[in-house]
Protein backbone atom coordinates (compact mmCIF):
# COMPACT_ATOMS: atom_id res chain seq x y z
CA UNK A 1 0.00 0.00 0.00
CA UNK A 2 1.29 3.65 -0.71
CA UNK A 3 1.82 6.24 1.92
CA UNK A 4 -1.46 8.13 1.56
CA UNK A 5 -3.45 4.78 2.09
CA UNK A 6 -1.46 3.58 5.15
CA UNK A 7 -2.06 7.12 6.49
CA UNK A 8 -5.96 7.38 5.88
CA UNK A 9 -6.05 3.55 7.76
CA UNK A 10 -4.09 4.52 10.36
CA UNK A 11 -4.68 8.07 11.52
CA UNK A 12 -8.68 6.75 11.08
CA UNK A 13 -8.22 4.06 13.16
CA UNK A 14 -6.86 6.81 16.06
CA UNK A 15 -9.58 8.85 15.33
CA UNK A 16 -12.13 6.53 15.94
CA UNK A 17 -10.25 5.38 19.10
CA UNK A 18 -10.55 9.03 21.09
CA UNK A 19 -14.07 9.65 19.23
CA UNK A 20 -15.04 6.33 21.49
CA UNK A 21 -13.18 7.67 24.41
CA UNK A 22 -14.60 10.70 24.02
CA UNK A 23 -18.19 9.79 24.23
CA UNK A 24 -17.68 6.99 26.84
CA UNK A 25 -16.10 9.14 29.00
CA UNK A 26 -18.18 12.61 28.00
CA UNK A 27 -18.21 14.75 30.84
CA UNK A 28 -22.03 14.84 32.49
CA UNK A 29 -21.65 17.33 35.37
CA UNK A 30 -19.73 20.69 35.56
CA UNK A 31 -17.33 18.79 37.64
CA UNK A 32 -16.33 15.93 35.35
CA UNK A 33 -16.60 18.66 32.62
CA UNK A 34 -13.44 20.89 34.58
CA UNK A 35 -11.86 18.77 36.47
CA UNK A 36 -12.65 14.78 35.45
CA UNK A 37 -14.83 14.54 38.54
CA UNK A 38 -11.41 14.70 40.51
CA UNK A 39 -11.11 10.85 40.24
CA UNK A 40 -8.54 10.08 37.43
CA UNK A 41 -5.56 7.82 39.02
CA UNK A 42 -2.03 9.28 39.30
CA UNK A 43 -0.43 7.10 35.95
CA UNK A 44 -3.24 7.72 33.94
CA UNK A 45 -3.01 11.55 35.04
CA UNK A 46 0.53 11.24 34.44
CA UNK A 47 0.37 10.24 30.68
CA UNK A 48 -2.45 12.77 30.08
CA UNK A 49 -0.23 15.47 31.79
CA UNK A 50 2.45 13.96 29.53
CA UNK A 51 -0.12 14.35 26.59
CA UNK A 52 -1.12 17.74 27.47
CA UNK A 53 2.48 18.74 28.18
CA UNK A 54 4.16 17.32 24.80
CA UNK A 55 2.12 19.64 22.14
CA UNK A 56 2.80 20.32 18.61
CA UNK A 57 5.56 22.35 19.93
CA UNK A 58 7.67 19.04 21.38
CA UNK A 59 6.40 16.54 18.55
CA UNK A 60 6.75 18.40 15.68
CA UNK A 61 8.72 21.90 15.68
CA UNK A 62 11.17 20.99 19.09
CA UNK A 63 13.17 19.03 16.57
CA UNK A 64 12.80 20.71 13.69
CA UNK A 65 14.34 23.71 15.42
CA UNK A 66 17.10 22.07 16.67
CA UNK A 67 17.85 20.53 13.31
CA UNK A 68 17.70 24.34 11.85
CA UNK A 69 19.91 26.54 15.04
CA UNK A 70 22.03 23.79 16.21
CA UNK A 71 23.37 24.40 19.55
CA UNK A 72 20.92 27.13 20.12
CA UNK A 73 18.10 24.81 20.31
CA UNK A 74 19.00 23.27 23.37
CA UNK A 75 17.32 26.07 25.06
CA UNK A 76 13.60 24.77 24.24
CA UNK A 77 14.60 21.44 25.75
CA UNK A 78 16.35 22.93 28.58
CA UNK A 79 13.53 25.25 29.35
CA UNK A 80 10.50 22.84 28.86
CA UNK A 81 11.98 20.07 30.60
CA UNK A 82 12.97 22.15 33.80
CA UNK A 83 9.87 24.23 33.91
CA UNK A 84 8.24 21.09 34.23
CA UNK A 85 10.47 20.18 37.30
CA UNK A 86 9.90 23.67 38.77
CA UNK A 87 5.83 23.15 38.37
CA UNK A 88 6.30 19.62 40.09
CA UNK A 89 8.15 20.31 42.83
CA UNK A 90 6.82 24.17 43.56
CA UNK A 91 3.26 24.59 42.59
CA UNK A 92 1.59 21.40 41.71
CA UNK A 93 1.35 20.20 45.20
CA UNK A 94 0.25 23.43 46.82
CA UNK A 95 -2.31 23.94 43.82
CA UNK A 96 -3.95 20.41 44.27
CA UNK A 97 -3.88 21.36 48.28
CA UNK A 98 -5.67 24.42 47.68
CA UNK A 99 -8.58 22.85 45.71
CA UNK A 100 -9.54 25.24 43.26
CA UNK A 101 -10.49 24.04 39.13
CA UNK A 102 -8.97 27.05 37.55
CA UNK A 103 -5.98 29.92 38.17
CA UNK A 104 -8.48 32.53 38.12
CA UNK A 105 -9.89 30.42 40.98
CA UNK A 106 -6.66 30.70 43.07
CA UNK A 107 -5.97 34.13 42.36
CA UNK A 108 -9.39 35.61 43.67
CA UNK A 109 -9.63 33.39 46.38
CA UNK A 110 -5.84 34.21 47.15
CA UNK A 111 -5.98 37.77 47.21
CA UNK A 112 -9.37 38.22 48.35
CA UNK A 113 -10.79 39.71 45.32
CA UNK A 114 -13.02 39.77 42.40
CA UNK A 115 -10.70 42.28 40.55
CA UNK A 116 -7.79 39.76 40.90
CA UNK A 117 -9.41 37.07 39.49
CA UNK A 118 -11.03 39.54 36.37
CA UNK A 119 -7.19 40.32 35.96
CA UNK A 120 -5.85 36.49 36.17
CA UNK A 121 -8.53 35.17 33.55
CA UNK A 122 -8.38 37.77 30.80
CA UNK A 123 -4.90 36.21 31.28
CA UNK A 124 -5.65 32.96 30.90
CA UNK A 125 -7.31 33.57 27.70
CA UNK A 126 -4.91 35.21 26.09
CA UNK A 127 -1.69 32.81 26.90
CA UNK A 128 -4.28 30.13 26.14
CA UNK A 129 -5.19 31.39 22.91
CA UNK A 130 -2.02 32.41 21.73
CA UNK A 131 -0.26 28.53 22.61
CA UNK A 132 -4.11 27.55 20.78
CA UNK A 133 -2.78 29.22 17.62
CA UNK A 134 0.78 27.26 17.47
CA UNK A 135 -1.57 23.82 18.21
CA UNK A 136 -3.38 24.52 14.82
CA UNK A 137 -0.49 25.39 13.03
CA UNK A 138 0.59 21.93 13.68
CA UNK A 139 -2.38 20.45 12.84
CA UNK A 140 -2.91 22.72 9.60
CA UNK A 141 0.60 20.77 9.23
CA UNK A 142 -0.23 17.18 9.54
CA UNK A 143 -3.06 17.49 7.23
CA UNK A 144 -2.18 18.85 4.49
CA UNK A 145 0.53 16.30 4.12
CA UNK A 146 -1.43 13.42 4.72
CA UNK A 147 -4.17 14.52 2.81
CA UNK A 148 -2.35 16.41 0.05
CA UNK A 149 -3.75 19.86 0.36
CA UNK A 150 -2.85 23.75 0.66
CA UNK A 151 -1.93 23.83 4.17
CA UNK A 152 -4.89 26.62 4.84
CA UNK A 153 -7.42 23.90 4.22
CA UNK A 154 -5.61 21.55 6.38
CA UNK A 155 -6.17 23.64 8.96
CA UNK A 156 -10.22 23.97 8.57
CA UNK A 157 -10.24 20.74 8.36
CA UNK A 158 -8.23 20.38 11.98
CA UNK A 159 -10.85 23.13 13.49
CA UNK A 160 -13.71 20.43 12.63
CA UNK A 161 -12.04 17.64 14.54
CA UNK A 162 -10.85 19.41 17.49
CA UNK A 163 -14.34 21.57 18.17
CA UNK A 164 -16.09 17.70 17.79
CA UNK A 165 -14.49 15.84 20.59
CA UNK A 166 -13.23 18.94 23.10
CA UNK A 167 -16.68 20.60 23.19
CA UNK A 168 -18.16 16.91 23.49
CA UNK A 169 -16.06 15.48 26.46
CA UNK A 170 -14.98 18.38 28.38
CA UNK A 171 -12.34 17.16 31.21
CA UNK A 172 -13.42 13.89 32.05
CA UNK A 173 -13.42 12.82 28.20
CA UNK A 174 -9.90 14.74 27.11
CA UNK A 175 -8.34 13.10 30.14
CA UNK A 176 -9.02 9.68 28.81
CA UNK A 177 -8.65 10.81 25.18
CA UNK A 178 -4.85 12.01 26.02
CA UNK A 179 -4.10 9.18 27.76
CA UNK A 180 -4.41 7.21 24.28
CA UNK A 181 -2.84 10.10 22.54
CA UNK A 182 -0.09 9.88 24.61
CA UNK A 183 0.46 5.91 23.84
CA UNK A 184 0.01 6.91 20.23
CA UNK A 185 2.20 9.81 19.69
CA UNK A 186 5.12 8.70 21.78
CA UNK A 187 5.14 5.32 20.01
CA UNK A 188 4.84 7.51 16.94
CA UNK A 189 7.96 9.72 17.55
CA UNK A 190 10.54 6.58 18.88
CA UNK A 191 9.41 4.25 16.25
CA UNK A 192 11.07 6.27 13.18
CA UNK A 193 13.84 7.24 15.28
CA UNK A 194 14.79 3.90 16.21
CA UNK A 195 14.52 3.03 11.77
CA UNK A 196 16.90 5.78 11.01
CA UNK A 197 19.26 5.42 14.00
CA UNK A 198 19.79 1.63 12.74
CA UNK A 199 20.23 2.84 9.17
CA UNK A 200 22.87 5.81 9.97
CA UNK A 201 24.95 4.76 12.49
CA UNK A 202 23.60 0.74 13.25
CA UNK A 203 22.81 1.79 16.60
CA UNK A 204 18.87 1.20 18.04
CA UNK A 205 18.88 3.57 20.77
CA UNK A 206 18.80 6.90 19.12
CA UNK A 207 19.93 8.86 22.08
CA UNK A 208 23.55 7.06 21.77
CA UNK A 209 23.17 6.86 18.16
CA UNK A 210 23.25 10.65 17.54
CA UNK A 211 27.08 10.29 19.14
CA UNK A 212 27.89 7.22 16.41
CA UNK A 213 29.16 6.75 13.56
CA UNK A 214 28.95 6.41 10.29
CA UNK A 215 29.60 3.79 7.44
CA UNK A 216 32.46 5.47 6.51
CA UNK A 217 33.57 5.60 10.18
CA UNK A 218 33.28 9.41 10.33
CA UNK A 219 31.26 10.50 13.24
CA UNK A 220 27.61 11.39 13.00
CA UNK A 221 27.63 15.24 14.51
CA UNK A 222 31.32 15.40 12.49
CA UNK A 223 29.57 15.09 9.46
CA UNK A 224 26.66 17.16 10.27
CA UNK A 225 29.38 19.91 11.20
CA UNK A 226 31.06 19.56 8.23
CA UNK A 227 27.86 19.58 5.74
CA UNK A 228 26.75 22.59 7.15
CA UNK A 229 29.77 24.76 6.57
CA UNK A 230 30.12 23.50 3.13
CA UNK A 231 27.20 25.41 2.79
CA UNK A 232 27.46 28.45 4.62
CA UNK A 233 25.74 27.86 7.24
CA UNK A 234 27.45 27.50 11.19
CA UNK A 235 28.76 24.67 12.62
CA UNK A 236 25.64 22.12 13.87
CA UNK A 237 27.06 21.75 17.64
CA UNK A 238 28.17 25.56 17.89
CA UNK A 239 25.69 27.32 16.17
CA UNK A 240 24.36 30.34 18.64
CA UNK A 241 26.57 29.71 21.02
CA UNK A 242 27.91 33.55 20.95
CA UNK A 243 23.71 34.23 21.59
CA UNK A 244 24.26 33.82 25.34
CA UNK A 245 21.79 36.30 26.60
CA UNK A 246 18.91 34.84 24.75
CA UNK A 247 19.42 31.45 25.31
CA UNK A 248 19.27 32.11 29.30
CA UNK A 249 16.37 34.22 28.63
CA UNK A 250 14.35 32.33 26.49
CA UNK A 251 15.29 29.57 28.53
CA UNK A 252 13.97 31.35 31.40
CA UNK A 253 10.86 32.34 30.39
CA UNK A 254 10.10 28.61 29.25
CA UNK A 255 10.85 27.26 32.47
CA UNK A 256 8.55 30.22 34.38
CA UNK A 257 5.83 30.38 31.77
CA UNK A 258 5.53 26.15 32.06
CA UNK A 259 4.93 26.97 35.88
CA UNK A 260 1.97 29.29 35.29
CA UNK A 261 0.24 27.46 32.40
CA UNK A 262 -3.31 27.39 33.41
CA UNK A 263 -4.15 24.28 31.16
CA UNK A 264 -1.03 22.48 32.78
CA UNK A 265 -2.10 23.35 36.42
CA UNK A 266 -5.68 22.24 36.01
CA UNK A 267 -4.76 18.62 35.82
CA UNK A 268 -3.18 18.15 39.14
CA UNK A 269 -6.91 18.86 40.05
CA UNK A 270 -8.03 15.94 38.44
CA UNK A 271 -6.63 13.46 41.08
CA UNK A 272 -8.37 12.29 44.41
CA UNK A 273 -5.62 13.46 46.97
CA UNK A 274 -2.50 15.94 47.43
CA UNK A 275 -0.62 12.74 47.31
CA UNK A 276 -1.49 11.80 43.83
CA UNK A 277 -0.61 15.22 42.91
CA UNK A 278 2.71 14.40 43.40
CA UNK A 279 2.88 11.06 41.70
CA UNK A 280 0.92 11.69 38.62
CA UNK A 281 3.90 14.89 38.12
CA UNK A 282 6.49 12.19 38.71
CA UNK A 283 4.83 10.15 35.99
CA UNK A 284 4.70 12.45 33.46
CA UNK A 285 8.14 13.74 34.08
CA UNK A 286 8.92 10.25 33.17
CA UNK A 287 6.64 10.12 30.26
CA UNK A 288 8.09 13.52 29.13
CA UNK A 289 11.74 12.45 29.45
CA UNK A 290 11.15 9.48 26.40
CA UNK A 291 10.42 12.09 23.82
CA UNK A 292 12.63 14.91 25.15
CA UNK A 293 15.67 12.64 25.33
CA UNK A 294 14.75 11.41 21.55
CA UNK A 295 14.52 14.93 19.70
CA UNK A 296 18.14 16.08 19.64
CA UNK A 297 18.61 12.54 17.66
CA UNK A 298 15.98 13.09 15.49
CA UNK A 299 17.17 17.19 14.72
CA UNK A 300 20.65 15.62 13.69
CA UNK A 301 19.25 12.62 11.81
CA UNK A 302 16.69 15.03 9.79
CA UNK A 303 19.13 17.06 8.97
CA UNK A 304 22.37 15.19 7.95
CA UNK A 305 19.57 13.34 5.92
CA UNK A 306 18.14 16.78 4.60
CA UNK A 307 21.11 17.72 3.41
CA UNK A 308 22.50 15.10 1.70
CA UNK A 309 19.42 14.60 -0.24
CA UNK A 310 18.37 18.51 -1.50
CA UNK A 311 22.10 20.15 -1.73
CA UNK A 312 22.63 21.01 -5.47
CA UNK A 313 20.42 17.77 -6.37
CA UNK A 314 18.89 18.08 -9.89
CA UNK A 315 15.54 19.14 -8.84
CA UNK A 316 13.37 17.10 -11.97
CA UNK A 317 14.92 14.16 -9.85
CA UNK A 318 13.91 14.93 -6.65
CA UNK A 319 12.07 12.23 -4.20
CA UNK A 320 8.27 12.11 -4.00
CA UNK A 321 8.11 13.53 -1.15
CA UNK A 322 9.52 16.79 -2.11
CA UNK A 323 7.21 17.43 -4.33
CA UNK A 324 4.02 16.35 -2.08
CA UNK A 325 5.24 18.71 0.50
CA UNK A 326 5.64 21.48 -2.28
CA UNK A 327 1.68 20.93 -2.88
CA UNK A 328 1.19 21.99 0.81
CA UNK A 329 3.13 25.09 0.60
CA UNK A 330 5.59 24.55 3.31
CA UNK A 331 8.50 23.57 0.63
CA UNK A 332 9.30 26.27 -1.97
CA UNK A 333 12.34 26.30 -4.81
CA UNK A 334 12.40 29.01 -7.01
CA UNK A 335 15.33 28.69 -9.53
CA UNK A 336 16.64 31.70 -9.19
CA UNK A 337 19.89 30.93 -11.83
CA UNK A 338 17.77 28.91 -13.79
CA UNK A 339 20.21 25.87 -13.71
CA UNK A 340 17.69 23.07 -12.56
CA UNK A 341 19.73 22.67 -9.45
CA UNK A 342 18.89 23.13 -5.92
CA UNK A 343 21.05 25.75 -4.29
CA UNK A 344 20.28 25.27 -0.43
CA UNK A 345 22.65 27.48 1.11
CA UNK A 346 23.04 29.67 4.06
CA UNK A 347 23.19 33.33 1.88
CA UNK A 348 20.36 34.25 1.44
CA UNK A 349 20.72 36.26 -2.25
CA UNK A 350 21.93 32.68 -3.61
CA UNK A 351 19.49 30.28 -1.97
CA UNK A 352 16.74 28.82 -3.82
CA UNK A 353 15.02 26.78 -1.10
CA UNK A 354 12.77 27.82 1.66
CA UNK A 355 11.82 24.97 4.21
CA UNK A 356 9.33 25.42 6.89
CA UNK A 357 10.86 24.14 10.23
CA UNK A 358 7.74 22.28 11.50
CA UNK A 359 7.37 19.88 8.37
CA UNK A 360 10.90 18.27 9.61
CA UNK A 361 9.31 15.41 11.87
CA UNK A 362 7.18 14.12 9.49
CA UNK A 363 9.41 14.38 6.82
CA UNK A 364 12.30 12.86 8.20
CA UNK A 365 10.88 9.16 7.64
CA UNK A 366 10.50 10.32 4.11
CA UNK A 367 13.65 11.83 3.44
CA UNK A 368 15.17 8.22 5.34
CA UNK A 369 12.78 6.27 2.92
CA UNK A 370 11.27 4.29 5.31
CA UNK A 371 8.41 2.18 4.83
CA UNK A 372 5.04 3.49 4.38
CA UNK A 373 3.66 2.18 7.13
CA UNK A 374 6.32 3.66 9.66
CA UNK A 375 5.61 7.67 7.74
CA UNK A 376 1.87 7.32 8.09
CA UNK A 377 2.48 6.58 12.01
CA UNK A 378 4.69 9.64 12.03
CA UNK A 379 1.71 11.82 10.84
CA UNK A 380 -0.90 10.05 13.86
CA UNK A 381 1.60 11.02 16.04
CA UNK A 382 1.80 14.73 15.15
CA UNK A 383 -2.26 15.03 14.62
CA UNK A 384 -2.39 13.16 18.26
CA UNK A 385 0.53 15.91 20.06
CA UNK A 386 -1.25 18.83 18.74
CA UNK A 387 -5.16 17.94 19.21
CA UNK A 388 -4.08 17.17 22.59
CA UNK A 389 -2.77 20.13 24.02
CA UNK A 390 -5.26 22.37 21.36
CA UNK A 391 -8.19 20.55 23.56
CA UNK A 392 -6.90 20.44 26.96
CA UNK A 393 -5.87 24.73 26.18
CA UNK A 394 -9.65 25.39 24.61
CA UNK A 395 -10.89 23.79 27.98
CA UNK A 396 -9.11 26.69 30.03
CA UNK A 397 -10.38 29.28 28.13
CA UNK A 398 -14.01 27.57 28.18
CA UNK A 399 -13.79 27.06 31.78
CA UNK A 400 -12.30 30.73 32.58
CA UNK A 401 -14.98 32.08 30.60
CA UNK A 402 -18.27 30.18 31.75
CA UNK A 403 -17.19 29.41 34.95
CA UNK A 404 -14.85 32.25 35.70
CA UNK A 405 -17.16 35.43 33.75
CA UNK A 406 -20.14 33.78 34.04
CA UNK A 407 -20.74 32.06 36.97
CA UNK A 408 -19.08 34.43 39.38
CA UNK A 409 -19.16 37.81 37.61
CA UNK A 410 -21.82 38.22 35.27
CA UNK A 411 -24.71 35.27 36.36
CA UNK A 412 -24.35 33.93 39.55
CA UNK A 413 -27.70 32.23 39.40
CA UNK A 414 -26.52 30.54 36.15
CA UNK A 415 -28.04 26.79 36.16
CA UNK A 416 -25.38 23.74 36.00
CA UNK A 417 -26.72 23.10 32.08
CA UNK A 418 -26.70 26.77 31.24
CA UNK A 419 -23.08 26.66 32.50
CA UNK A 420 -21.97 23.67 30.40
CA UNK A 421 -23.62 25.39 27.15
CA UNK A 422 -21.66 28.45 27.70
CA UNK A 423 -18.54 26.01 28.01
CA UNK A 424 -19.00 24.73 24.90
CA UNK A 425 -19.99 27.88 22.99
CA UNK A 426 -16.77 29.29 24.28
CA UNK A 427 -14.86 26.29 22.50
CA UNK A 428 -16.74 27.06 19.68
CA UNK A 429 -15.74 30.52 19.01
CA UNK A 430 -12.23 29.99 20.31
CA UNK A 431 -11.21 26.97 18.15
CA UNK A 432 -12.31 28.78 15.17
CA UNK A 433 -10.25 31.97 16.41
CA UNK A 434 -7.38 30.31 16.65
CA UNK A 435 -7.83 28.62 13.69
CA UNK A 436 -7.96 31.52 11.51
CA UNK A 437 -4.90 33.08 13.57
CA UNK A 438 -3.30 29.39 12.82
CA UNK A 439 -3.58 30.46 9.18
CA UNK A 440 -0.74 33.16 9.51
CA UNK A 441 1.06 32.32 12.90
CA UNK A 442 3.96 34.94 14.01
CA UNK A 443 6.56 32.34 13.75
CA UNK A 444 6.92 28.43 13.95
CA UNK A 445 5.27 26.68 16.32
CA UNK A 446 7.87 26.67 18.89
CA UNK A 447 8.14 29.87 18.39
CA UNK A 448 4.53 30.69 18.34
CA UNK A 449 4.28 28.55 22.15
CA UNK A 450 7.41 30.09 23.74
CA UNK A 451 5.31 32.94 23.12
CA UNK A 452 2.78 32.03 25.24
CA UNK A 453 5.07 30.50 27.98
CA UNK A 454 6.44 34.43 27.89
CA UNK A 455 3.23 35.81 28.56
CA UNK A 456 2.35 32.65 31.35
CA UNK A 457 5.77 33.80 32.99
CA UNK A 458 4.84 37.54 32.97
CA UNK A 459 1.35 37.19 34.25
CA UNK A 460 1.50 34.03 36.26
CA UNK A 461 4.53 33.01 37.91
CA UNK A 462 4.62 35.87 40.62
CA UNK A 463 1.45 36.30 41.32
CA UNK A 464 1.45 32.14 42.07
CA UNK A 465 4.22 31.47 43.52
CA UNK A 466 4.00 34.74 45.54
CA UNK A 467 0.76 33.78 47.08
CA UNK A 468 1.81 30.72 47.91
CA UNK A 469 5.26 31.62 50.06
CA UNK A 470 4.82 35.08 50.79
CA UNK A 471 2.17 36.07 53.51
CA UNK A 472 2.92 39.55 53.19
CA UNK A 473 1.87 39.82 49.58
CA UNK A 474 -1.84 41.51 49.19
CA UNK A 475 -4.57 41.88 46.17
CA UNK A 476 -3.21 45.57 45.54
CA UNK A 477 0.52 43.76 44.20
CA UNK A 478 -1.02 40.99 42.59
CA UNK A 479 -3.01 42.72 40.14
CA UNK A 480 -0.64 45.93 39.19
CA UNK A 481 2.22 42.86 38.96
CA UNK A 482 -0.11 40.79 36.36
CA UNK A 483 -1.33 43.94 34.97
CA UNK A 484 2.51 45.72 34.36
CA UNK A 485 4.08 42.33 33.16
CA UNK A 486 1.21 41.02 30.50
CA UNK A 487 1.03 44.46 29.19
CA UNK A 488 4.95 45.10 28.80
CA UNK A 489 5.35 41.85 27.32
CA UNK A 490 2.90 41.91 24.85
CA UNK A 491 3.49 45.28 23.98
CA UNK A 492 7.25 43.99 23.01
CA UNK A 493 6.11 41.27 21.04
CA UNK A 494 3.55 43.28 18.87
CA UNK A 495 6.43 45.31 18.80
CA UNK A 496 9.10 43.25 17.87
CA UNK A 497 6.98 40.95 15.43
CA UNK A 498 6.21 42.13 11.93
CA UNK A 499 3.67 39.23 11.43
CA UNK A 500 1.53 41.29 13.90
CA UNK A 501 2.10 44.21 12.55
CA UNK A 502 4.96 45.51 14.44
CA UNK A 503 6.97 47.93 13.09
CA UNK A 504 10.39 47.24 15.00
CA UNK A 505 13.58 46.08 13.80
CA UNK A 506 15.96 43.20 14.98
CA UNK A 507 18.50 45.73 15.54
CA UNK A 508 16.02 47.59 18.29
CA UNK A 509 15.63 44.83 20.51
CA UNK A 510 16.22 45.65 24.05
CA UNK A 511 19.62 44.57 25.03
CA UNK A 512 19.73 41.55 22.21
CA UNK A 513 16.52 40.06 23.47
CA UNK A 514 14.22 38.28 21.15
CA UNK A 515 10.28 38.68 21.72
CA UNK A 516 10.22 34.89 22.71
CA UNK A 517 12.71 35.64 25.68
CA UNK A 518 10.82 38.81 26.67
CA UNK A 519 8.68 37.25 29.27
CA UNK A 520 11.89 36.74 31.44
CA UNK A 521 12.07 40.22 31.95
CA UNK A 522 8.24 40.65 32.12
CA UNK A 523 8.03 37.99 35.22
CA UNK A 524 11.21 40.04 36.95
CA UNK A 525 9.04 44.02 36.29
CA UNK A 526 5.59 42.14 37.70
CA UNK A 527 7.80 40.27 40.58
CA UNK A 528 9.16 44.15 41.16
CA UNK A 529 6.18 46.46 41.05
CA UNK A 530 4.23 43.33 43.12
CA UNK A 531 6.54 43.48 46.06
CA UNK A 532 7.00 47.28 46.03
CA UNK A 533 3.03 48.03 45.72
CA UNK A 534 2.32 45.18 48.50
CA UNK A 535 4.77 46.57 50.60
CA UNK A 536 3.24 50.30 50.18
CA UNK A 537 -0.37 48.92 50.88
CA UNK A 538 -2.15 47.32 54.00
CA UNK A 539 -1.25 43.57 54.15
CA UNK A 540 -3.84 41.03 54.02
CA UNK A 541 -6.08 39.80 56.81
CA UNK A 542 -4.95 37.19 59.34
CA UNK A 543 -7.06 34.56 58.10
CA UNK A 544 -6.05 35.01 54.68
CA UNK A 545 -1.95 34.94 56.39
CA UNK A 546 -3.42 31.78 58.07
CA UNK A 547 -4.76 30.48 54.96
CA UNK A 548 -1.43 30.66 52.77
CA UNK A 549 0.49 28.97 56.05
CA UNK A 550 -1.83 26.01 55.69
CA UNK A 551 -1.40 25.99 51.85
CA UNK A 552 2.19 26.12 52.55
CA UNK A 553 2.66 23.24 55.20
CA UNK A 554 0.96 19.72 53.36
CA UNK A 555 -0.99 17.85 56.01
CA UNK A 556 -0.01 14.42 54.80
CA UNK A 557 -1.76 12.89 51.87
CA UNK A 558 -5.24 13.73 52.95
CA UNK A 559 -8.24 14.83 50.64
CA UNK A 560 -7.52 18.60 49.64
CA UNK A 561 -8.55 21.27 51.74
CA UNK A 562 -10.82 24.00 50.63
CA UNK A 563 -10.74 26.89 51.81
Amino acid sequence: MDIQTWTLIIVGLTFLLYIAVAIWARAGSTKEFYVAGGGVSPLANGMATAADWMSAASYLSMAGLISFTGYAGSQYLMGWTGGYVLLALLLAPYLRKFGKFTVPDFIGERYYSRQARLVALICAIFVSFTYVVGQMKGVGVAFSRFLEVPFEQGILIGICIVFFYAVLGGMKGITYTQVAQYCVLIFAFTVPAIFISLQMVGNPIPQIGMGGTLSDGTYLLDKLNKLSTDLGFAEYTSAGINDRINVFFITAALMFGTAGLPHVIVRFFTVPKVRDARKSAGYALLFIAILYTTAPAVAAFARTNLLQTVSNQSYTQMPDWFSKWETSGLIKFNDLNKDGLIQYVADPAVNELTIDRDIMVLANPEIANLPAWVIALVVAGGLAAALSTAAGLLLVIATSISHDLLKNYLRPNISEKGELIAARVAIALAVVGAGIAGMNPPGFVAQVVALAFGLAASSFFPAIILGIFDKRMNKEGAIAGMIVGILFTAAYIIYFKPQLGGPGTPEGLWFGIKPEGIGTLGMLINLVVALLVSRLTPPPSAEVQQMVEDIRIPRGAGEAVGH
